[in-house]
């Protein structure tokens, strides 16, 4: 894997998959979990990580999903989101990111959606992101303040 490193922009982030077999009923499956979380500022861990069948993946910021970050940050605890896609009963990431809507857009597909409690340092970064780049304002669409036009449904 080619070597990547932190900027303002993008933070390397290593973690194992670990799956466990659970009895639900009468069936076993298979449950997921990301285990050995490690910022790559911790050399050492972050190599492990990746040499034990762990994967190093890139978090990276984007200008157009400030607003998620802002609403990540602002719930409870704040959470990074990894979409994986199965494969014989194996699962493989495929994304790792801070914004829960482009994480839930992949729940329709046959992707498994995984998180983790979002670290403080990460957390620090993604408001420092925020802050060189400015609050993402959503404009709305105004409703007509004119209550004399109606529309094809009221009878007009």
């Amino acid at each position: 894997m080619p070597e990547q490193y932190k900027n303002e922009s993008l933070w390397p982030i290593a973690f194992r998959l670990v799956s466990q077999e659970k009895q639900i009923g009468r069936w076993t499956t298979l449950s997921w979990s990301i285990e050995d979380v490690c910022l790559y500022n911790d050399d050492d861990k972050a190599s492990l990580a990746s040499e034990q069948g762990g994967y190093l993946m890139p978090l990276e910021l984007h200008r157009h999903e400030r607003s998620d970050y802002r609403f990540n940050l602002s719930s409870r605890d704040p959470h990074l989101f990894i979409v994986c896609e199965e494969e014989n009963e194996q699962l493989s990431p495929l994304l790792i990111t801070a914004a829960q809507g482009l994480a839930s857009s992949y729940m329709d597909g046959d992707y498994q959606i995984l998180h983790i409690k979002a670290p403080l340092q990460i957390q620090a970064w993604m408001e420092a992101f925020i802050g060189r780049h400015g609050e993402q304002i959503e404009y709305r669409r105004k409703r007509c303040k004119n209550k004399e036009q109606k529309g094809r449904s009221s009878g007009n």
